[in-house]
């Protein structure tokens, strides 16, 4: 697979100044990210799984689906005191964040963490991509020259 990018691969280079002011003046929220994330769990299961977290953690889910490709669009929001709790409980409901996403999310804590008085209850919104793929798929062993 070494010579095939993955969905995920092609999207961990770092947003660009444009892209993420088009996100934040589109959703009008100083933090408004964009993460993707891949599962191989179905689709319907991480959809009804991650419904009910967002809204265990405080938050509350705009828009959510899913097309053909197996392809989940989630938006959804917290409050920003939350931000530990909902990066948790992505990773706990299954979902391997991109490294990009990670990066968001870490600086979302921290930057939280060091002014949690001022910015506690702002809101954080956050437009999720989820790809989902076959658990048989994601279990096949990969041959040496593939790892390598």
């Amino acid at each position: 697979m070494r010579g095939k990018a993955s969905p995920m691969n092609r999207a961990m280079a770092p947003l660009h100044a444009t892209t993420v002011s088009n996100v934040e003046s589109r959703l009008n929220l100083p933090w408004a990210m964009q993460i993707k994330a891949a599962t191989t769990e179905q689709p319907s299961r991480i959809l009804q799984m991650l419904t009910g977290a967002i809204v265990a953690c405080g938050g509350w889910v705009l828009s959510r689906g899913t097309n053909d490709a197996g392809i989940i669009n989630m938006l959804f929001e917290f409050e920003r005191q939350h931000c530990v709790d909902v990066y948790t409980m992505l990773a706990a409901v299954g979902l391997e964040l991109s490294q990009l996403a990670h990066l968001q999310i870490t600086a979302l804590c921290q930057c939280t963490r060091s002014h949690f008085e001022d910015c506690r209850a702002e809101i954080v919104s956050v437009d999720l991509e989820i790809h989902t793929f076959p658990a048989e798929i994601a279990a096949t062993p990969r041959s040496a020259s593939e790892t390598a």
